[in-house]
Order: C-alpha cells, then structure tokens, then sequence
C-alpha cells in the first residue's frame, strides 16, 4: 500500500509536469499571461516537491524568488510590450534553423554531461546537514559559481529572446 508522500509526490509530480505543458502549448488562450501564470503553478507545484525532500530553504526561496520576483519581471516584459493576439511575428527558416541547431547542441552538451557525471549522492556526501543553508551557500558559492552563474547568464538571454520574439515587426 503507497504511503502518503508517494501519493503527494505523485500528485505534485504530475501537476508540474501537467502545469510545465499547459505554459508551453497552452490550448486555453494565446494571451501570454495565461501562460506566465501556468508557469507560477509549476514552480508552486515543484516548491511542494521539495517540501517533500526535506529541502525546505530551496523550497521557500523557488516561491519568493521565482514566482514572486523572477514571475513579477516576465509579466512587466509582457504588459509592456502589450501584445494583442493577432500580433505573432512570422517564423523565418534561417532563425528556425539557427534554434534547431542550439537545441540538438545544447541536449548533445547535456548528454555528454551527464554520461561523464558521478553520482551526487557520492560527491556531496557527508559534507551537508539536513537543512543547514551555511553550507549549502558555501558549497553552491565556492563549488559551483560559475553553472549559477552561466544560469543567471541564461535567464537573461531567454529574457531578451522573449522581448525579441514577441515584437511587432516594424516595417
């Protein structure tokens, strides 16, 4: 018989990913606040996930810092472009191509990446507590700067990508 927190993963599991969908292809409205909207569900629903491994700091700061600030900046980019629904730029092939070409490279590097990685469980074993944010902001600072900081790189350029995306062609 599942207990309770299998159950509650499951459940928060499948909200995540049904929420992480309804963002991308969202068959409701073409309007993208509905869209940024199923994507504040999908990091409330992934903050229940990591409740329920224990990582409560991580859980509290994906809810303040993402779906408050981070979500609070994609919809003054979105009200501020005030897009209407019949104002989509035409797709060229030569950008298609371009972002075709960086997904397969990106999915190859992340492949590659994770075939040549050890397991976590071994390489952090030991050195943190449960829920002792000393060492978690010591590890992610001293250890792993540079992926946090090519992740604050990224975030802006998807921000920037998404301003370019939804312009009006001005012509």
């Amino acid at each position: 018989m599942p207990q309770f927190t299998d159950i509650l993963f499951f459940g928060l599991a499948g909200l995540v990913l049904l929420f992480g969908f309804l963002t991308v292809a969202n068959p409701f409205s073409r309007n993208p606040v509905t869209s940024a909207m199923f994507l504040v569900l999908t990091i409330v629903s992934l903050a229940g996930l990591y409740v329920l491994l224990h990582a409560f700091f991580l859980a509290a700061v994906q809810v303040l810092v993402y779906a408050g600030a981070v979500m609070v900046l994609f919809l003054f980019v979105i009200m501020l472009l005030d897009l209407k629904e019949e104002e989509h730029r035409r797709l060229k092939s030569g950008i298609l191509a371009v972002g075709s070409l960086a997904v397969v490279a990106f999915v190859g590097i992340l492949l590659a990446t994770l075939l040549k990685a050890k397991p976590a469980a071994s390489a952090v074993a030991g050195r943190l507590v449960e829920g002792d944010t000393a060492k978690l902001g010591t590890l992610l600072f001293e250890n792993w700067l540079l992926p946090f900081e090519i992740l604050s790189v990224l975030l802006l350029v998807a921000m920037v990508g998404v301003i370019l995306l939804t312009k009006k062609d001005l012509k």
